[in-house]
């Protein structure tokens, strides 16, 4: 007889509630799809268990799948594709007038490429150092909080 329950070691990934976004998805090559599939996962989990940070809105901000801060505006948005200049590449943007990628760049220099200011550039075909990647994506979620934190103490 089968069980019905779900297994539980295996997280569901989140349902889309913009068919826009899903749509974006399902426009990818099944390879990069995947990848993408895996960081929107890895963007949601690291939400959920990032102190501050409250729950995503998920939209599409110039053609992209976007995470937003929008119930605490705890963080800066981040997007996520294709690097359209290089077959096999995808990346997580985030806002170039930010010190973002410059920290990362910091706290992680060899284990990511960076697209100037703006990205953490990975491969298709590359296992993502998921840790370091977490701890990035919760940077990001967490830019204001910190910010505003920071001036406090000034």
């Amino acid at each position: 007889m089968g069980s019905n329950r779900k297994d539980p070691g295996r997280r569901a990934r989140p349902n889309f509630l913009d068919p826009a976004v899903e749509a974006a998805f399902d426009s990818y090559p099944k390879p990069l799809k995947a990848k993408l599939l895996a960081l929107r996962r890895l963007i949601f989990d690291t939400a959920r268990t990032t102190t501050g940070v409250g729950a995503l809105e998920e939209t599409l901000k110039w053609g992209q799948p976007s995470y937003l801060t929008s119930e605490t505006k705890s963080g800066s948005t981040i997007r996520i594709d294709r690097v359209k200049s290089a077959t096999g590449q995808y990346a997580l943007f985030f806002h170039c007038q930010t010190d973002l990628v410059a920290t990362f760049r910091e706290l992680y220099p060899t284990e990511f490429s960076y697209g100037g200011n703006r990205s953490i550039i990975l491969d298709v075909n590359d296992d993502v150092p998921k840790p370091a990647l977490q701890h990035c994506v919760a940077l990001a979620l967490t830019y204001h909080l910190t910010k505003r934190k920071a001036a406090r103490r000034k």
